[in-house]
């Protein structure tokens, strides 16, 4: 009569070290957003953002001097001989800003390049022309389009066009995990198809993030959602359920918070600063920034990026197809040494040996007994696949 609350209370005991072993994901997570998201914006300072006066006299060399000593790192200030030099500057985002002093001062700026950073500018120089009892007019050379005029609808692009990613990555991966490795690429670059005409979308006929471009865009989108895709498939034979942790530090902690889309590496620490430079979410948003706004100044550098992300996702799933072979052939010799072993015990004889092959056996067969665990598996990879 003991024995059944025993067993109730056994398995009360088990479930809820099962939950409780659950709760070290979305603790990781939460302490991940937190030292990532804060660590890259909860304080944006300038360093080194590189501002230019125009002219080439006196005056502007004292005022230049002036404002790189008052500015302790803060700016990196330069004088440039003309207006036509500045603007050059900021459609190639050599410099933030541009300072023409004189009776009637006007700073020049290029939101598109970076709001938050046409921002700051915009503060320094208001002070500077104020301290000359003049009003400053402030002319954008490189606005947005009217669908954007923050100039973050890319970084929010970002941000949509990466959960599908690596979301997609948990139903090919955990629902996919039968498949062919080759079914499951394939199926990766379908998603990353679907995922960037998405995508496209929402830039362009929805949301008129962009006016023109939206052919590179889609480009950009497609290769970035498809290096997500193949890394994610890839290291999920590794990884296994802690693959979406493991795609959430890759493409949301380091990626979204060093591409560029809120605050330009100008204006963060030095950890994420340095990211943005070969990270694949800086290569999307300075790759769209550049084919929209600027021209397709340095275009090449940033599709490059995405491109290499591209081929270290092939190369992963290269190495996981290697991985699933070992372990395939592992399989096999070990399912051919148990038949041997059955084999053996049978030619033994006797009433012993029917009974020890039944045994034997019966260790061999796992795919009726392991189904419900693979559910298990699939559908706590499906709850953990969270968004931002």
């Amino acid at each position: 009569m003991s024995a059944g609350p025993s067993a109730a209370a056994g398995s009360t005991a088990a479930a809820l070290r099962h939950v409780l072993g659950h709760f070290v994901t979305p603790l990781l997570m939460c302490i991940g957003m937190g030292l990532a998201y804060l660590g890259a914006f909860h304080a944006p300072e300038p360093h080194d953002l590189r501002v230019d006066v125009v002219g080439s006299g006196p005056s502007a060399q004292v005022l230049a001097q002036t404002l790189q000593d008052k500015s302790d790192g803060a700016l990196s200030v330069r004088t440039v001989p003309d207006r036509a030099a500045a603007v050059d500057h900021l459609r190639t985002q050599a410099s933030y800003g541009a300072y023409l002093p004189g009776k009637h001062p006007e700073l020049l700026v290029a939101s598109a390049s970076s709001d938050t950073s046409a921002t700051v500018v915009e503060k320094v120089f208001t002070k500077v022309a104020a301290e000359q009892g003049d009003p400053l007019k402030v002319t954008d050379t490189a606005p947005t389009a009217d669908g954007d005029p923050t100039g973050q609808g890319i970084f929010f692009l970002l941000v949509a066009v990466s959960i599908g990613s690596y979301a997609s990555v948990a139903v090919i991966g955990g629902a996919g995990a039968v498949l062919a490795l080759r079914i499951r690429a394939a199926l990766a670059v379908a998603a990353s198809l679907v995922v960037s005409v998405i995508g496209v979308v929402f830039a362009g006929p929805l949301f008129g993030l962009v006016d023109h471009g939206l052919g590179g865009l889609w480009a950009m989108a497609w290769l970035y959602s498809a290096g997500i895709l193949l890394i994610g498939v890839g290291l999920h034979t590794f990884l296994k359920r802690w693959t979406t942790l493991g795609l959430i530090v890759l493409f949301v902690m380091l990626n979204f918070t060093s591409s560029g889309g809120i605050f330009r590496p100008e204006l963060q620490p030095g950890f994420f600063a340095s990211l943005h430079s070969f990270w694949n979410g800086a290569g999307f948003v300075e790759g769209v920034r550049s084919h929209v706004y600027f021209g397709g100044h340095a275009l090449g550098g940033h599709v490059l990026v995405l491109a290499l992300w591209f081929v270290a996702g092939l190369a992963l799933m290269g190495l996981a197809g290697w991985s699933e072979s070992r372990r395939r052939q592992a399989a096999v010799e070990t399912a051919a040494a148990g038949t041997d072993a059955v084999a053996s015990s049978v030619e033994a004889g006797g009433a012993h040996g029917p009974k020890h092959a039944a045994r034997t056996g019966a260790g061999t067969r796992t795919g009726v007994g392991a189904e419900p665990q693979i559910e298990e598996e699939i559908e706590a990879e499906m709850e953990e696949t969270v968004g931002v």
